[in-house]
């Protein structure tokens, strides 16, 4: 019992205390406001503040006629405090939406920092505000974005049918996702740190204070993004050019990115994660505590595996945080809803093995037959292909309304159908390969110990 009240207790911290405070504010009624482009311009759209602290944008294209609705779940999370402009940004990132017909909506969550829960609950929130003020829609899909994507299917968990009540939502595209929970899924980033300090001895700096590297960062610490990436500028060149890299440079790159299996593009934003996320993680939602262990982790790519890990620093997990994030943000896989997702194979943010991970934590529930991935030869992470999305969407809303399960090659198809409508510079096309499929996260990420 203690150690289930201890695990309680830093769930809460993570966001997953009761929905609204007795002193929340009410919501705010939508306030028509002018459609940032590229939404079309026939569209009507609303912001809004939800009382329990987050900010939202709801689009309505025209002729909506209470048809499709989309929720969305924004990917990060940000560690500031929640702003408009975050929702603003990814209505216009996700216009698309709009120009298929569908209704769009996106909350900010209540706060920045982790929280998957929170984020499902605010989402939530904002689909029962847009009901209350435009109308109960035909039907309506849960997109989650990267990180949102872990909170789409936490939330298709949280809201399942119960009794005779139906789930809110009637289907979930799942997109360039984090998923399989923020255990495994920053797993890497603790090896991205030991691996990182062991080359280059500089994060923090032999004259600075020391700490444990699975803090992130000392509260107190006054070191800015600006200062950290001129820090791995002077360890490996990152920043100029390969020709003007020095040897030792080079060398030092080569390791990091061997070990880690990262790209080079990639890596001063893992490091931005695997600094200022995990300190709000680990210091603001888990009261101190550790999630992340690498004792008996093998490290491998460096031209000398033994001294590399003889010499990287090894860190034990903490039982209760670990228990604490699994319950925030672990999905049990216990939904029927039909799922569609869709992930770049060279995805540089969220490893596309992760899709197999989330794969069999499907087919261990029993509804992996709910479950139809795709995967496209692209390299990016924020946004795909303008008409894979709508291809997507489609898909889905079929197989809720005709029963017609999509397939990859299916999925391929439509979206090459699409492409008159929906790709009009040419630019973007459809890069879906239904044949394709990813390894284990174990082929990527070292396994840790049970």
């Amino acid at each position: 019992m203690k150690k289930y009240l201890s695990q309680l207790a830093a769930f809460a911290w993570l966001g997953a205390a009761p929905l609204l405070s007795a002193h929340a504010a009410p919501a705010t009624a939508p306030k028509p406001t002018a459609c940032p482009s590229p939404v079309p311009e026939s569209a009507r759209c609303y912001t809004g503040e939800d009382g329990a602290g987050a900010f939202y944008w709801i689009a309505i294209p025209k002729d909506w006629q209470r048809g499709v609705l989309v929720m969305h779940a924004h990917g990060g999370p940000e560690t500031g405090a929640p702003k408009l402009a975050r929702s603003e940004e990814d209505l216009k990132r996700w216009a698309v939406t709009l120009k298929a017909g569908y209704a769009w909506a996106g909350s900010t969550y209540r706060r920045g920092g982790y929280g998957v829960t929170m984020a499902a609950e605010d989402t939530e929130r904002l689909r029962k505000i847009v009901v209350r003020h435009f109308g109960q829609p035909q039907r309506t899909l849960l997109h989650g974005q990267s990180y949102g994507a872990g909170v789409a299917a936490k939330a298709a968990e949280l809201y399942a049918p119960v009794g005779d009540a139906k789930s809110p939502y009637d289907g979930l595209l799942l997109t360039s996702g984090v998923l399989g929970g923020g255990n495994s899924a920053y797993d890497f980033r603790l090896d991205l740190r030991v691996v990182y300090q062991y080359v280059c001895r500089n994060h923090p700096k032999p004259d600075e204070p020391q700490y444990p590297l699975w803090m992130g960062l000392p509260m107190d610490a006054k070191l800015t993004r600006a200062e950290l990436a001129a820090r791995v500028k002077d360890c490996t060149g990152v920043g100029t050019p390969a020709a003007q890299r020095t040897p030792e440079q080079a060398a030092r790159l080569k390791t990091i990115l061997s070990v880690v299996k990262i790209p080079e593009r990639s890596l001063v934003g893992h490091l931005n994660w695997a600094t200022w996320l995990f300190q709000d993680l680990v210091q603001q939602r888990l009261q101190g505590r550790n999630p992340f262990g690498n004792i008996g982790v093998v490290y491998s790519g460096s031209t000398d595996d033994a001294a590399l890990n003889a010499g990287v620093l090894r860190y034990a997990a903490d039982p209760q945080a670990q228990g604490a994030l699994a319950a925030d943000s672990q999905p049990t896989g216990r939904t029927s809803l039909p799922t569609v997702g869709l992930h770049a194979i060279d995805d540089p943010t969220a490893f596309v093995e992760l899709e197999n991970a989330y794969r069999r934590i499907r087919d261990a529930a029993g509804t992996g037959g709910h479950l139809v991935q795709s995967f496209s030869a692209e390299r990016e992470h924020s946004y795909l292909s303008d008409s894979e999305y709508p291809a997507l969407f489609g898909a889905l809303l079929d197989w809720i309304d005709k029963g017609e399960k999509p397939t990859p090659q299916s999925l391929a198809q439509r979206c090459v159908a699409l492409m008159p409508r929906y790709d009009t510079d040419g630019k973007n096309g459809c890069h879906i390969q239904p044949e394709w499929q990813p390894p284990t996260l174990e082929s990527r990420v070292p396994s840790r110990a049970p």
